[in-house]
């Protein structure tokens, strides 16, 4: 065991409502410290983002502290030991001490407790096994702390074990080591990781959702896809091919162009090259409505951008609208492979900031004043006109818009007439 005061000076952890439930619940016979990424973030010089507390005393208990201290507690999964404590607006789970007495996945069965060894023990990877206390003392069990500073990502006891009980452990994996670690990913969780990908089926299509699109906008997002595609886990999740090339494509791409990370475009990048593979993951992750529109669009006949001059990429743009036309384009450039720093790749992604499209002048009160009855065939000489005036280039001068509409009105007229 290491207890050092690695974090005697952190201000988040010595004022505000940190410090403000460290005491509330570290006094009188019970024990409360900060548990998990927030201590590893801090380590290695990042914010801690959300923090969680583990304590001694049972839910019960922490309820009446905090209401006995004016503090509003919601038992937000209070049967597995969860209480969240609203301190000025601002949400602190705190979660009692536990230990597995059976483990059968993410059903096991647990016991409350007072030994912060089997806590630490219970989790998944050693940097993520800290806790901390209200002076800043570092609780190391599991050599998280020498782990962290290496940026080694281990679990911690038996890797088979470990992912057994919760085969989501896989993904978060990789992806801590993505967010997290350095190098090449700890050989014996990899090699576990592989032996137990079978287990992945187990999982629910939300859960994988979730660990995929996390990981997917982390620094190492792309090693950590070649990695699980060389150990066929990728395959696994997303039932086709994946494309590893494209995936870092893209993020150089956004990289290039000052983009932030997209999950979405990420995940396009790497298992979409046709629309049918889009409904394949949309199925296959539970997508949400938006994100399986944004795969389609994205999929759909994308290659025909690489032959792209820019009056043909201004009509697709005003068909697609700013953001899917933007998405596909990227899309295109990540799978086109070749220069990053393209200068025709760049000026067509970057189209929609110098030219908005204009709205199709002609309605449908254009076409009655020419004779045409009001039905089917008004829709159907609109759709002509607006064809002719994107192949024109969208013109707005009277003379212009007139003669499409006479050549439209007229060709419906025709038609009707044979």
């Amino acid at each position: 065991m290491i207890a050092e005061p690695l974090l005697a000076h952190a201000p988040w952890l010595t004022a505000g409502g940190t410090a403000r439930v460290l005491q509330l619940l570290g006094a009188d016979g019970e024990e409360a410290r900060v548990v998990g990424g927030a201590v590893r973030n801090a380590l290695l010089g990042l914010k801690p983002g959300d923090i969680d507390i583990a304590t001694t005393a049972l839910p019960d208990e922490v309820m009446r502290r905090a209401k006995a201290a004016g503090i509003k507690s919601v038992p937000t999964g209070i049967d597995h030991g969860t209480v969240t404590l609203v301190i000025d607006g601002h949400p602190y789970e705190v979660t009692t001490l536990r230990e597995d007495t059976e483990t059968f996945g993410r059903k096991a069965k647990v016991a409350f407790g007072r030994d912060w060894v089997k806590d630490a023990e219970r989790r998944d990877f050693t940097m993520n096994g800290l806790s901390v206390d209200a002076d800043g003392v570092v609780h190391d069990y599991v050599g998280g702390i020498a782990d962290a500073r290496a940026r080694r990502v281990r679990f911690i006891g038996d890797p088979g074990q470990r992912i057994a009980e919760d085969y989501l452990r896989i993904l978060r994996f990789f992806r801590i080591h993505a967010a997290f670690g350095a190098g090449e990913p700890d050989r014996d969780g990899y090699l576990a990781c592989i032996r137990g990908r079978a287990g992945l089926a187990n999982l629910s299509a939300e859960r994988v959702r979730m660990e995929m699109l996390k990981l997917l906008v982390v620094g190492g997002a792309s090693a950590a896809a070649l990695a699980m595609a060389e150990g066929g886990l990728l395959q696994a999740l997303t039932g086709g091919v994946v494309y590893t090339g494209p995936l870092s494509a893209m993020i150089a791409i956004e990289r290039e162009l000052g983009l932030p990370a997209n999950a979405t475009r990420r995940l396009a990048a790497l298992t979409v090259a046709v629309t049918e593979d889009a409904k394949r993951i949309a199925t296959r992750l539970r997508l949400s409505n938006s994100e399986t529109k944004a795969l389609d669009s994205m999929g759909h006949r994308w290659w025909r951008l690489a032959i792209k001059d820019e009056a043909d990429a201004r009509r697709l743009l005003y068909r697609l609208g700013a953001e899917c036309y933007h998405d596909r384009v990227l899309l295109a450039w990540a799978r086109a492979g070749g220069d990053i720093g393209s200068s025709r790749w760049r000026a067509l992604a970057e189209l929609p900031q110098r030219w908005t499209a204009p709205k199709f002048p002609l309605k449908a009160a254009d076409f009655i004043a020419r004779g045409m009855a009001e039905g089917p065939s008004l829709g159907h000489v609109l759709t002509l006109a607006e064809d002719a005036w994107l192949a024109a280039d969208f013109p707005l001068e009277q003379a212009a818009l007139a003669s499409i509409a006479d050549q439209a009105a007229a060709r419906v007229s025709r038609d009707e007439k044979t």
